[in-house]
């Protein structure tokens, strides 16, 4: 399957109008073709089942270089799978899409596919860990966002609680940075974190919780007890 033949499935299930409200939704002014995440979804369950991995990555760079919405989309989705025997190049080709970042849409889905790997490999973390100083915030946003799952275990393991605290170490670095979306994104870390380890939690907010904007704070408290 090229990129060309997937984009015209994509375009087969566009809805009048709706293009024009996405592109206003997410005040993008690359190319939208007006179709909803479960036919995107219904397209890439059918693209998985007839590639295999290396398939799979070079169909989802195509689409990604297209900078259609929805076929970066679909690029994020077709490398989301919890177990890939040999996940390099998945890996590679994620993390080579970090930089094009411009919105929370795409970054969210692509960070959903590279946090699957990053379990599979948490000494990819140390790649990660790069972001947290990049001029480019959409890149340090994403070192949050992608590391979500540690936030989310109930019995984390010593490993795992070393790479809580470690992660919490970036968002410590970043309280100062008035950025919306990078106070969003430390608030949503600590909310979920809050939910399975309210101690770290509250510990971080009364280290830092002063530094950070209102609105933060108190998302980033929300959930506590």
């Amino acid at each position: 399957m090229t990129p060309e033949t997937a984009i015209a499935a994509l375009k087969s299930h566009a809805v009048p109008g709706k293009a024009l409200q996405m592109a206003a939704y997410h005040k993008s002014t690359r190319p939208f073709l007006g179709v909803a995440n479960p036919a995107i979804d219904e397209e890439v369950r059918k693209w998985r089942a007839g590639l295999d991995i290396a398939e799979r990555v070079q169909l989802a760079d195509g689409l990604w270089q297209s900078n259609i919405f929805e076929a970066r989309i679909a690029a994020a989705k077709l490398l989301t799978q919890a177990r890939i025997r040999e996940d390099t190049a998945v890996w590679d080709l994620i993390k080579s899409w970090v930089p094009d970042f411009d919105g929370w849409a795409l970054a969210d889905h692509a960070c959903m596919a590279g946090r699957k790997r990053l379990q599979a490999d948490p000494a990819r973390l140390d790649q990660v860990e790069l972001w947290t100083t990049s001029p480019h915030m959409w890149t340090r946003r994403a070192a949050l966002v992608i590391t979500l799952p540690w936030t989310r275990q109930n019995h984390p393991k010593s490993a795992d609680l070393l790479i809580r605290d470690r992660v919490l170490g970036w968002a410590a670095s970043y309280v100062d940075d008035k950025d919306w979306f990078i106070q969003k994104a430390i608030a949503w870390w600590l909310r979920d974190l809050s939910k399975h380890d309210a101690d770290r939690t509250r510990a971080f907010l009364e280290q830092y919780g002063e530094r950070m904007k209102p609105f933060a704070r108190k998302e980033a408290a929300r959930k506590l007890k």
